[in-house]
């Protein structure tokens, strides 16, 4: 790994932590707590277009929908009726934008694959939702100082992401298994993230963290 920079805190203090039968090598942040994988790994746009068609995220799933809730509760709880929000990484299927829609709010949709209206990206908004999606970002210390920089004052940025625990699971984990899977955060991570882009950090529920402009 040539740059061994951190790509979600920029921190230089990083370390070897695991390469995997397949040579794939990880690296863990010592500032953040963040794991990444080494870029040369990371598939072509062709190629994680693809997997993500396997997807099955159905609007109209309970199952999916009782999931997605896990970040809809909390985020309905907060927000001001009529509310204004992007729903980022949507997917193509967006159902936790249906969720919202149905609450009385509007939601714009971005997704680099499936709604890649970047005109969306000049607007400013009550709440931005990033749910499974994080955890593919290519450049995600990018990624959140554009997100945040979209948020109204008292604005929220509501993350769904499944929380790397302990580095002994990590070989196994199949949330690292997924090839479109490249950085995985632990809350550490998102409160330096939270202090380098001026905002507050709460976990919320299991998986679920919000970032608030005040």
């Amino acid at each position: 790994m040539k740059d061994c920079a951190c790509p979600v805190c920029d921190g230089a203090a990083t370390r070897p932590l695991l390469t995997d039968p397949q040579g794939r090598a990880y690296r863990r942040c010592e500032t953040c707590l963040a794991t990444f994988l080494d870029p040369v790994h990371f598939l072509t746009a062709d190629a994680e277009h693809a997997h993500y068609l396997t997807h099955e995220n159905d609007v109209d799933d309970p199952r999916y929908r009782s999931f997605l809730d896990r970040l809809a509760g909390p985020l309905l709880a907060r927000l001001q009726p009529g509310s204004r929000g992007l729903d980022y990484g949507c997917g193509p299927g967006p159902a936790l934008a249906a969720m919202l829609a149905e609450a009385g709010h509007g939601v714009a949709l971005y997704d680099p694959f499936f709604a890649p209206d970047a005109d969306v990206l000049a607007g400013n908004y009550d709440f931005i939702t990033c749910t499974e999606t994080a955890e593919h970002f290519h450049r995600p210390g990018e990624e959140f100082a554009r997100l945040a920089s979209m948020l109204a004052p008292g604005g929220i940025l509501a993350v769904m992401t499944m929380f790397q625990s302990g580095d002994e699971r990590f070989q196994a984990w199949h949330y690292r298994l997924d090839p479109t899977h490249v950085v995985f955060y632990r809350p550490e991570t998102f409160a330096v993230l939270a202090e380098r882009l001026g905002l507050e950090c709460e976990v919320v529920a299991r998986n679920v963290v919000f970032l608030t402009r005040t």
